[in-house]
C-alpha cells in the first residue's frame, strides 16, 4: 500500500511552527513526506522569515491568537488562497509568561493564568470556530498536549492546569461539531521533548534528565515519535479515534517504581 494514510494531496494546516525542534516542524515533515499539501501558520513576520527557510515550497501565513481579528483574517486569507476544503488542521501552540521565575502554584498571577489559557486552549476554539465552513465533513483536528495534567510538576508551573482545560474542550468541540459534521478532535500528549520551548522552562533539563531515567528504555520520547502519532490521527486510518488523548510517552507513566530508581532515592 504505498499511500496507507491516505493523506496524498490532502490539505492540512500548520500552526504553531517555531524551528526545527518544534513539534509542528516534525509533523510538517511527516505530513510531507506522506504527500500531504501544506499550509504553516506562524505568530509573526520573524517566524514566517523562519518558515520560509525551513520549508521555502510551503505557504506560510501569519496569525496571532490572541488577537482574533488576526484569527478571523488569516481564515479569510487562507479561503481565498486554497479555494479548497482543509482536511486536517494542526494546533501545536502553547505559552506561558515564566519572565519572573517559577512560583507556588497558589502565587500564580492573574494575567499570566489567563494569557496562558488564551493562547494555549482557548486558541484551539476559536481556529476551529474561525474555519469551521472549510473544514472538510470528515477533517481532523489536533493538538499537541501533555502525557498527564494530573501530576503535579513544579517546574511546569501552572501549564499542567492550562493543558487540562484544553483536553476537556475536545469533548465539547467534538460534540458541538457533531450537529453539523463529522470534523473530530484529538489530543497527542507526549513525555518530556527536547525542544527549544521546553528549555525556557526552570529546571526542565533535570526533569528530562529523570524522564530518562524512569522510561524503561533509558532514552526521551522524540519530537519524530509524537509526530508520528499525529500523522496517525490526522489520517483517516483514525476515523474511529473522537475526543481521545493519547499519550506518547514510551511507557514513563508505567515505571514510576523502578527498583534502581527506588534504591538510589533511599540510600
Amino acid at each position: 500500500m504505498s499511500d496507507f494514510l491516505e493523506l496524498k494531496n490532502k490539505n492540512i494546516l500548520i500552526f504553531g511552527l517555531a524551528n526545527k525542534k518544534s513539534v509542528a516542524f516534525a509533523i510538517a515533515k511527516e505530513a510531507i513526506d506522506a504527500g500531504a499539501n501544506l499550509i504553516n501558520i506562524v505568530k509573526d513576520d520573524n517566524l514566517k522569515t523562519n518558515s520560509k527557510k525551513l520549508f521555502p515550497d510551503i505557504p506560510v501565513f501569519t496569525c496571532d491568537v490572541e488577537k482574533q481579528t488576526e484569527i478571523d483574517n488569516v481564515a479569510m486569507q487562507i479561503k481565498q488562497h486554497l479555494n479548497a476544503p482543509i482536511h486536517g488542521m494542526v494546533h501545536s501552540l502553547a505559552f506561558a509568561n515564566y519572565s519572573q521565575g517559577l512560583k507556588p502554584f497558589h502565587e500564580v498571577i492573574r494575567e499570566d493564568f489567563l494569557q496562558a489559557i488564551n493562547i494555549s486552549a482557548f486558541s484551539l476554539i476559536a481556529l476551529a470556530n474561525a474555519f469551521k465552513e472549510q473544514l472538510e465533513n470528515n477533517a481532523s483536528v489536533i493538538t499537541i498536549s501533555i502525557s498527564t495534567t494530573r501530576m503535579a510538576s513544579e517546574n511546569y508551573g501552572y501549564m499542567a492546569p492550562v493543558k487540562a482545560a484544553l483536553e476537556s474542550s475536545l469533548a465539547f468541540l467534538n460534540k458541538s461539531f457533531s450537529k453539523f459534521s463529522n470534523v473530530r478532535f484529538n489530543a497527542v500528549c507526549p513525555s518530556l521533548l527536547k525542544t527549544s520551548a521546553s528549555a525556557g522552562i526552570p529546571g526542565y533539563i533535570d526533569s528530562y534528565m529523570y524522564a530518562e531515567k524512569i522510561i524503561p528504555r533509558q532514552k526521551a520520547i522524540t519530537t519524530k515519535e509524537a509526530a508520528n502519532t499525529a500523522i496517525f490521527l490526522l489520517s483517516p486510518r483514525s476515523s474511529g479515534i473522537v475526543a481521545q488523548t493519547i499519550t506518547v510517552d514510551a511507557g514513563m507513566s508505567i515505571n514510576y517504581f523502578d527498583a534502581n530508581i527506588i534504591k538510589k532515592v533511599n540510600s
